[in-house]
């Protein structure tokens, strides 16, 4: 009675797996090609003949240094993440624990800015920034980019510090702990989950994002590597796309993000639940 449903269940799986790993091995199979094979049509099934060509060409392909770019990405996702993080933890325990007029409108002010497309204010932010003298700056896109997480930051936060039960603040605060001291000693620790999916969201976000980084960054020093990725693309013969290279770098730019998930992936999953249910 339960093989037949039970067989259904791993073949669903199954399709669902080869689905989404299909494209990681076309991904892996096109950067270990020769330049070469990677550009014959129709493509071949898998390499015939393994070469890491197309990874030493990154650095310098097409006047592009890819690898040099990924010092941008770091620096920017992981001070975006940074501010994401400490501001998202103090906000959020504000709007779960003290309460003082309008805090209810205010956190649905913070969360209204979901409905506005980052595309509509890219030209009053091209001009503020460029107001500030940050335009072209990985300063100016790590605060660009700090200030569109944040409201996610925020959410994620706040129910997170919410499912807290009030009775562990209380029992802290009688035994002379002070609001600041209980919230990092009795709260932060049970709502590390939410910490760390705030971190990986905001860091997987801020590091694949590549609008933001191609209308606010002109300079080619300080591209990030989702922009470099898009230079080399017409880096072949006649403006031809160079799948060889191409594939390479999307493996580059992956790979830390597969590392992070894998280590920390049982504390994503609770901070989606704790951060998503009161």
């Amino acid at each position: 009675m339960n093989a037949l449903p039970r067989a259904a269940w791993w073949t669903v799986c199954c399709c669902l797996a080869v689905l989404f790993l299909y494209p990681l091995y076309v991904m892996v199979s096109q950067s270990l090609k020769s330049p070469t094979e990677a550009a014959a049509a129709p493509p071949t099934a898998y390499p015939h003949e393994l070469s890491l060509e197309n990874f030493r060409d990154l650095s310098g392909e097409g006047g592009v240094d890819v690898l040099g770019t990924a010092r941008n990405s770091v620096m920017v996702s992981l001070g975006t993440t940074a501010a994401v993080v400490v501001l998202s933890i103090f906000a959020g325990y504000a709007f779960a624990r003290l309460r003082f007029p309008g805090s209810n409108l205010l956190f649905f002010a913070a969360l209204a800015t979901f409905m506005v497309p980052f595309q509509a204010i890219i030209t009053p932010l091209y001009l503020h920034l460029n107001n500030l003298g940050l335009l072209n700056s990985l300063l100016g896109l790590t605060a660009v980019y700090t200030t569109l997480q944040l409201p996610f930051g925020l959410f994620l936060m706040r129910n997170s510090f919410a499912a807290v039960p009030r009775s562990l603040e209380e029992a802290a605060l009688i035994d002379g702990c002070g609001t600041v001291r209980a919230m990092a000693r009795v709260s932060l620790p049970v709502a590390v989950p939410g910490v760390i999916t705030t971190a990986l969201l905001t860091f997987f976000t801020t590091w694949n994002d590549f609008f933001a980084a191609l209308i606010l960054i002109s300079d080619q020093e300080r591209f990030t590597l989702p922009v470099s990725l898009s230079i080399i693309t017409r880096s072949g013969a006649l403006g031809s796309v160079d799948w060889g290279i191409l594939q390479a770098g999307v493996a580059v730019t992956i790979v830390p993000c597969v590392l992070i998930y894998l280590l920390l992936e049982k504390y994503y999953v609770g901070g989606l639940l704790s951060g998503a249910v009161r």
